[in-house]
């Protein structure tokens, strides 16, 4: 078989692109839409304002693109070769010998580009978005906490100012309790004025209360400064640790390269790496979920519409998509609670639908 686009590729690719954004605009609309209506009820929290509410939607518009895509991609596949099949075009494609299998590679070449613009999206923008937003919520309603994207998170108590690299909740022995990573304080008098310095290798929120441990502190007087190095020091603060490491990382808005730096620190510390390792190979798995799921949905394009009709293949196609994406949600769970690879939990529903599928296509075709 030639696998080389010709113009009846680009005619498949353009049908198929041209029905996956007027269902992307669509989709993300109603979804933003649904997500202010939902910010309007904490409009008035702290200094938490509508327009702050508006500029967090906007920021979070490049993950909500991402998160949408494979659902988009599918109802996208389907009407767009559905409106072909509608008109007998396919079945003219079909008399001049293309199989079901070189229609379907024509109609993925623009899905596999927007899926490729995804993937760059998911590792640049949506994460900078979805920081940004976090930053503009937090410093909204409380005025103390602000998260950067190349800095780290900040925070305000008094006079003092806090910067942590990353942080996460940790689980031991039942109890939780929070972590920050590469944390500095930096104390200032009323005239702005830096006091002390202090850089720790990380800060734990635990029952008791804050400890920092691996202190190095500096002291500035008028005329001297005063080293001092520390292994374990109490922290005296109100701040909330849970609110802190919520700010500070979430696993599913951190780009590949943040995950895997944080995998490593936390296998080589001997701590739960889970939720970050399935974060990671979602990454990896999204352009196959994609692909799979518009495979999946071709057969329901072909036919003759007197079969019962294209509005039901329609139903019967996103209801295929939206139960592929809840199993796979499922055995990753499953994953989690089994303790076996997630790149096992990823790989098991692409395949088992992908044998589905070529079954189908092997004896239509």
């Amino acid at each position: 078989m030639n696998l080389r686009p010709r113009i009846v590729d680009l005619y498949l690719a353009r049908s198929v692109l041209l029905t996956t954004l007027a269902t992307w605009t669509v989709l993300v609309g109603f979804d933003v839409l649904s997500g202010l209506v939902r910010e309007l009820d904490e409009v008035g929290e702290g200094g938490y304002t509508l327009s702050h509410a508006v500029l967090y939607m906007a920021y979070t518009v490049p993950r909500r693109l991402y998160e949408l895509f494979p659902t988009v991609a599918l109802i996208g596949c389907v009407l767009g070769l559905g409106g072909l099949s509608a008109r007998s075009e396919l079945t003219a494609m079909r008399a001049v010998g293309l199989s079901r299998l070189r229609i379907g590679l024509g109609a993925l070449l623009s899905i596999m580009a927007l899926t490729g613009l995804m993937v760059i999206n998911a590792e640049t923008l949506a994460p900078v978005g979805e920081q940004s937003a976090q930053g503009v919520v937090n410093s909204a309603k409380t005025g103390d906490v602000v998260v950067a994207r190349v800095s780290g998170l900040w925070v305000r108590e008094g006079n003092v100012f806090l910067n942590a690299r990353d942080g996460a909740r940790r689980r031991t022995d039942g109890v939780d309790w929070t972590e920050l990573r590469g944390v500095r304080l930096f104390e200032f008098d009323d005239q702005g004025k830096l006091l002390s310095l202090a850089e720790a290798a990380t800060a734990e929120h635990r029952p008791d209360g804050w400890q920092l441990r691996n202190v190095k502190r500096s002291r500035f007087d008028e005329r001297s400064v005063e080293n001092q190095t520390v292994a374990v020091v109490r922290w005296e603060t109100g701040l909330d640790g849970q609110a802190l490491a919520a700010a500070a990382s979430r696993p599913r808005y951190l780009s590949a390269r943040e995950l895997d730096r944080n995998i490593e620190y936390m296998q080589r510390n001997g701590l739960d790496a889970k939720a970050f390792e399935n974060a990671y190979w979602a990454r990896w798995f999204y352009p196959i979920n994609v692909a799979v799921l518009c495979l999946a949905a071709l057969p329901f394009a072909f036919g003759s519409l007197r079969s019962g009709g294209f509005g039901k293949r329609l139903f019967v196609a996103i209801v295929i998509g939206v139960a592929y994406l809840l199993a796979q949600r499922l055995v990753v769970s499953l994953s989690d609670v089994y303790r076996f690879d997630a790149r096992v939990a990823y790989l098991l529903p692409p395949l088992v639908l992908m044998g589905l599928c070529w079954g189908l296509f092997a004896r239509r075709e």
